[in-house]
C-alpha cells in the first residue's frame, strides 16, 4: 500500500504563527546532532513578506548553538503552509539545494503546537509554544504525523527546561 499523500494546513497567519516555539519532538537530522536539548525557533515576519528563522539549542557541554536562516512562501501565487528555508548564507540563494522544504502539516485553530514535516519524510519536527506539551496535544501530534506517512517510531523527545 502506497504511503499517503502528505498534506500541509489549507493556510497560516504568520503574524500568530511568529514567535517563539519549543521543540518537544523530531527526527533525529545531521544539522541537530550537537544538540542535547532546550531547542527552540523563533520565527520574526519581515515587511518582505519573508520570515527571519532563529534556531537554538544547547549543546551537552551547556554552551549555546544558534542557526539564523530565511524562510519564503514556497509558491506566492498562491499562498498556504508551505515554505522554503534556508541557512546558508544569502549569496547562495540562486543554488535551489540549498532551500530545503518547511511544510506545517498541523495547527489547532489557537496555534498551542505545530507538526511541522516536508514531502520527503525525512524530517518531522513538534513544536510546541510551551516547553512541556500534553500527552493529548503530543498524541494529536503523532496522529497528524502518521497521517501524513510518517514513522512515529523515529520521534525523539527534546529535554526541555520545566
Amino acid at each position: 500500500m502506497a504511503a499517503p499523500v502528505v498534506t500541509p494546513v489549507p493556510s497560516v497567519d504568520l503574524d500568530r504563527y511568529r514567535g517563539r516555539w519549543f521543540e518537544i519532538a523530531k527526527y533525529p537530522n545531521r544539522f541537530q546532532k550537537n544538540c542535547a536539548g532546550s531547542t527552540t525557533a523563533e520565527y520574526v515576519t519581515r515587511p518582505d513578506g519573508r520570515v527571519t528563522v532563529t534556531n537554538r539549542c544547547r549543546r551537552a557541554d551547556g554552551s549555546l548553538i544558534e542557526a539564523v536562516g530565511i524562510a519564503r512562501p514556497r509558491d506566492a501565487v498562491h499562498p498556504d503552509a508551505t515554505f522554503k528555508v534556508r541557512f546558508a548564507p544569502a549569496f547562495l540563494s540562486f543554488i535551489p539545494q540549498v532551500w530545503g522544504d518547511y511544510w506545517i502539516l498541523g495547527l489547532p485553530a489557537d496555534y498551542r503546537y505545530v507538526v511541522v514535516g516536508e514531502p520527503s519524510r525525512e524530517y518531522l519536527w513538534i513544536l510546541s509554544r510551551t516547553p512541556q506539551m500534553s500527552e493529548e496535544d503530543y498524541q494529536a501530534s503523532i496522529s497528524v504525523a502518521v497521517a501524513n506517512g510518517y514513522d512515529a517510531a523515529r520521534l525523539v523527545r527534546t529535554p526541555q527546561p520545566d
